[in-house]
């Protein structure tokens, strides 16, 4: 009996392992519910993610931007094209006119210099200022067209062309500034020329004469024609590489322009600039282009089968050139909240150039306004291609000369035709902005003489500068509210102290070349 009771009784291992199998099945019981607990709060999560709802209208006013961003996107191909066709055809119509308008203008000058002191007409002036600045345009062309004789086309290209392909590369960027250097220096050379050359007598002399200034208009049309002819032969260069290497590395240049505007705060004025500077380096690179061609053709006897080689190339860089304008000017309107309906106001600011140029009281030619506007100067462009043209195209014979005749007629018909269309266009960009009864006012110089004369002892007593400026673009300056709050802010101006802040320029004051196009007045 005691040995049955020895046995039956339990072991202390034995009442462990009994409490350690009691612990295990209570919990084993109590997973379950936990896990249960943890997939009911991961389903139900699941479940609002795929069921919440959110209301867009709750926030309406920031998703209509958002979609006018894109429509004005949108609208920006078309519109900026718009203003490149009208802004070409008001470039070809200055370029024209150097070959048409311009010789028969110096030669009626001319005849009238010679006739006059014939007719004994005592107290009248040889020539009206218009006829001394054409005698004066007509001078330069026939100096600089005797100089560029000496220049060799065939070894340029040939020195060119020994050069490597990086290097030409770095040649054609230099050669772009220097283009726009020469943009922005030259036309104030021809102005000041002109206006040397025409100052009235009576006011006293300050000036180092018409000699001196009609010098470096030459000097600076000469070496300007040079610049471009080596642009023309470096593309020429281009296109006729074997592996059309620098070709493409020209093309990615452009691209390259768009790192450098998108990122970059723009106001209107400015954007009309960069537009002003687009059309002008449009205008001119089809005429490089036409450089080029010419110059192809000559060396392959006229061929028209040559053309359709070049044809490929010559879409390539056309099509390369609007594309980057088209996604910069799309970039540069997104990011600085500018309409697309601003093209339209600078068409009409270029309209309002053309139509005042016809009035009877304009005080520039309509040439000039475009080459001050666009920084488009004709006479060098101009000078190079009848240069590439003479030593093109021989003329022997009578029936060659017949030729260049009804050539030279059919260009006097285009930029006749052209004229007109331009005109009829401009009145109605003119009317449509509501700009007529401004063509009327007097020129910015003699209102600014007027007010000046009026009040010099307050302006001295103010020391507020004032610009001369004209009121047909005041529209497109007006600055914004928020303009005004963070003027205000900074300067401590309220009420009665905004009208001592010196006023924005409008868009006739830029004329000067959109080098600094990216510049905040």
């Amino acid at each position: 009996a005691e040995r049955s009771l020895v046995r039956n009784r339990p072991f202390p291992e034995q009442k462990a392992v009994r409490s350690v199998c009691v612990c295990v099945c209570v919990y084993m019981c109590l997973i379950p519910c936990s896990f249960l607990a943890v997939d009911l709060s991961l389903v139900r999560f699941i479940t609002t993610e795929l069921t919440r709802g959110y209301f867009l209208e709750h926030n309406e006013a920031k998703y209509t931007e958002r979609r006018e961003r894109v429509y004005t996107c949108l609208r920006i191909p078309k519109e900026l094209e718009k203003l490149m066709t009208f802004g070409f055809f008001l470039c070809l119509d200055a370029f024209l006119y150097v070959f048409t308008l311009l010789p028969l203008r110096v030669i009626l000058a001319l005849l009238r210099l010679l006739t006059l002191p014939c007719c004994g007409l005592s107290g009248s002036r040889l020539l009206q200022p218009a006829q001394v600045c054409d005698v004066l345009k007509g001078f330069i062309m026939v100096l600089c067209y005797s100089m560029m004789s000496y220049v060799d086309y065939a070894m340029m290209y040939h020195l060119i062309r020994g050069q490597s392909v990086i290097k030409l590369y770095i040649i054609y960027n230099m050669l772009e500034v220097a283009d726009r250097l020469f943009s922005s220096f030259g036309q104030d050379i021809l102005d000041a020329l002109y206006w040397t050359a025409t100052e009235p007598k009576e006011k006293k002399r300050a000036h180092i004469g018409v000699i001196p200034h009609f010098l470096m208009a030459v000097l600076y049309v000469f070496l300007h024609a040079i610049l471009i002819m080596v642009q023309a032969t470096t593309l020429n260069v281009a296109f006729n590489s074997h592996n059309k290497s620098l070709l493409t590395i020209m093309m990615s240049n452009n691209f390259v322009e768009i790192k450098g505007s998108v990122f970059k705060k723009f106001e209107k004025n400015n954007l009309f600039q960069m537009s002003n500077s687009d059309i002008k380096e449009r205008f001119t690179n089809y005429i490089l282009l036409l450089i080029v061609c010419l110059r192809n053709m000559e060396q392959f006897s006229w061929n028209p089968d040559h053309l359709w080689v070049l044809f490929p190339d010559v879409v390539m860089v056309i099509a390369s050139e609007v594309a980057v304008d088209v996604v910069k000017h799309a970039f540069i309107t997104k990011f600085n909240d500018i309409s697309a309906d601003v093209y339209g106001e600078y068409r009409a600011s270029l309209a309002f150039d053309l139509v005042s140029s016809r009035q009877k009281n304009a005080y520039t030619d309509y040439s000039d306004s475009v080459s001050r506007r666009m920084g488009f100067i004709p006479l060098p462009l101009a000078l190079l291609l009848i240069r590439v043209v003479t030593s093109s195209v021989k003329i022997q014979g009578s029936l060659s000369f017949m030729c260049v005749l009804l050539f030279y007629l059919g260009m006097i018909t285009l930029k006749v035709l052209n004229s007109i269309v331009l005109l009829g266009t401009s009145c109605v960009f003119v009317k449509e902005a509501k700009m007529e009864e401004k063509l009327f006012d007097p020129p910015p110089s003699v209102v600014s003489s007027q007010i000046s004369d009026e009040n010099t002892e307050q302006a001295v007593l103010t020391s507020v500068p004032t610009i001369p400026k004209s009121d047909s673009d005041t529209f497109l300056t007006t600055p914004d509210e928020d303009d005004d709050k963070i003027i205000n802010a900074n300067t401590g101006l309220e009420g009665d102290g905004l009208e001592h802040r010196t006023p924005k320029k409008d868009l006739l004051e830029i004329d000067r070349f959109t080098i600094c196009g990216n510049r905040i007045d």
